[in-house]
């Protein structure tokens, strides 16, 4: 295996800092995307979009201009999605801090996941340098949208048009070394209470409060980490009219989650989360009308460790000094949709640190490292 030159470690920061500025909350990634997609063009390469906004090309030297291609070249699909969460206002302006990448301002980084694409981009360029062999295989590169909103984009692509027989998705930040070999299946719970407004101080007995019910449904709810496999959780909450406290609260809603590597658990955690929903609103005090929506937004998986891609995986970190580590995940990621599609794919922890939060941030060392592995991930693909 090549290593990553200096230069291309250069380029790989001030290419992963350019990314990070371009602000690409889920359903807002056009910018971001234009981006990615002239730093492509500029290759050499041609990309398509679809209707969805998901950017697609893909590499294969022409036959003849190197003793590697052959008809039985392999193929090898690297995806990143190219959206992060919400920041609101707070601009995304990279910094070095003790050799490590953070956002001046408190938001987050959006290296969740733009060091991957930082990565994938690199591979690319290095494809197409003509001061480097050819790379090894044939590389499909997808970088998706709405991936923090149920991996909407991977839903949306059609894998049909994929030469590849399995991918891989840098995406979870963890140690890189680690190897996500099980993913969870998630529900969504979505429940509105309507009850009855009345007077707070006047006529309370006759009102029917809704953010009482809500609250009822909630403190009944086993929430958490509820074994080593399952969780569960309230996100978000509203009711009532901003200011008001004389009104009793007619309205309100909440959303919920729950999700385990059993996906008889998950479906047991949700049906007793509607269940406490029922109870509250059937309570005397607080009677309401309720609507609730259950979604299975996406499947879990389990791989098997011998998996061609979990070993090619294996023999790439340890090309690069990592040792591999089989993890379980609580969290999803766009394999999961193009698992459920029938493509094989892995997720590779990629070292970022604290996604999701204002303290997010990704050691150059980690970049460095991931660029390292891609390469040497390349190599083990084409050795079979």
């Amino acid at each position: 295996m090549t290593r990553a030159s200096a230069a291309e470690r250069r380029r790989l920061n001030e290419v992963f800092a350019e990314l990070c500025a371009i602000p690409s909350p889920s359903g807002e990634e056009a910018a971001v995307g234009a981006h990615v997609t002239a730093l492509l063009e500029r290759a050499g390469y041609a990309c398509s979009t679809d209707a969805h906004g998901n950017v697609f090309t893909r590499y294969a030297p022409p036959a003849g201009t190197d003793p590697a291609v052959a008809p039985d070249r392999r193929s090898v699909l690297l995806c990143a999605h190219l959206d992060t969460v919400p920041h609101g206002t707070t601009p995304i302006e990279p910094v070095l801090v003790d050799d490590g990448w953070e956002n001046r301002h408190d938001a987050i980084l959006g290296a969740d996941n733009k060091a991957a694409v930082a990565v994938m981009l690199l591979a690319a360029e290095r494809a197409r340098n003509p001061a480097h062999p050819p790379a090894p295989v044939d590389l499909e590169l997808l970088f998706t949208v709405r991936e923090e909103t149920a991996l909407a984009g991977a839903k949306a692509f059609d894998v049909s048009q994929l030469r590849s027989p399995f991918g891989y998705v840098f995406d979870h930040a963890t140690p890189i070394g680690e190897i996500v070999m099980a993913s969870p299946t998630y529900y969504r719970l979505e429940a509105e209470f309507r009850g009855r407004a009345a007077h707070a101080g006047i006529r309370p007995e006759d009102g029917r409060s809704a953010i009482v019910a809500a609250a009822r449904a909630i403190a009944a709810m086993r929430l958490g980490r509820l074994d080593d496999e399952t969780t569960a959780n309230i996100g978000w909450i509203s009711g009532g009219s901003a200011g008001a406290t004389n009104v009793v609260p007619d309205r309100c809603a909440i959303l919920g989650e729950t999700r385990s590597l059993d996906p008889a658990k998950a479906e047991a955690i949700v049906a007793e989360m509607v269940d406490h929903c029922h109870d509250a609103a059937n309570e005397p005090l607080c009677e309401c009308d309720l609507d609730v929506t259950v979604e299975r937004l996406f499947d879990g998986y389990r791989h098997k460790p011998s998996s061609p891609a979990v070993l090619a995986a294996q023999r790439a970190l340890h090309a690069c000094g990592y040792t591999p580590r089989p993890i379980a995940s609580g969290g999803g990621a766009d394999a999961n949709a193009f698992e459920v599609a029938g493509l094989h794919t892995v997720c590779l922890a990629n070292g970022t640190e604290r996604n999701h939060e204002p303290t997010e941030r990704v050691s150059v060392a980690a970049l460095d490292g991931m660029l390292d592995v891609t390469y040497a991930l390349l190599d083990a693909v084409a050795e079979g």
